[in-house]
Order: structure tokens, then C-alpha cells, then sequence
């Protein structure tokens, strides 16, 4: 089993799991069990801890308050 680490950015916790090519981030703290998104590709292993704490900004950045999931 993957064992994840856990991230906590802007007062949120996720769960980030590296497998492979990809990395998946559970948001932990969120009001939807399970929610989260995945960066994959050529390049997503090398991310750095900063980078992966920027791409969960993004993320959070477009979660609409209201529902707790991505603006549509």
C-alpha cells in the first residue's frame, strides 16, 4: 500500500499519495468524503513539496464555498 503524507495549506488538510507518473490528493478536511483531484504526466513525480502545496492552492482556489466541489 501507498502511504500518503499528509499536506495542511491555508488551514486544509489533504492526503497526497504518490503512484507512479501521478499524484493524487485527497481533501481530508473537505466537506466531501473522498473529493479531491490528481496531477499526472511526464514530470508530476519530480514535483517538489511547494509545488504540490501550489497545486492545492489552485485547486482550492476554484472550489465554490458554497458546495465544496470545483466551480462549474
Amino acid at each position: 500500500m501507498i502511504e500518503a503524507v499528509r499536506f495542511v495549506v491555508d488551514g486544509e488538510e489533504f492526503d497526497v499519495y504518490r503512484d507512479g507518473t501521478s499524484i493524487h490528493h485527497t481533501w481530508v478536511s473537505g466537506p466531501n468524503p473522498g473529493y479531491g483531484f490528481s496531477v499526472g504526466g511526464s514530470g508530476a513525480e519530480a514535483l517538489t513539496d511547494e509545488e504540490v502545496r501550489a497545486e492545492i492552492r489552485a485547486f482550492l482556489s476554484e472550489v465554490d464555498p458554497r458546495t465544496g466541489f470545483l466551480v462549474e
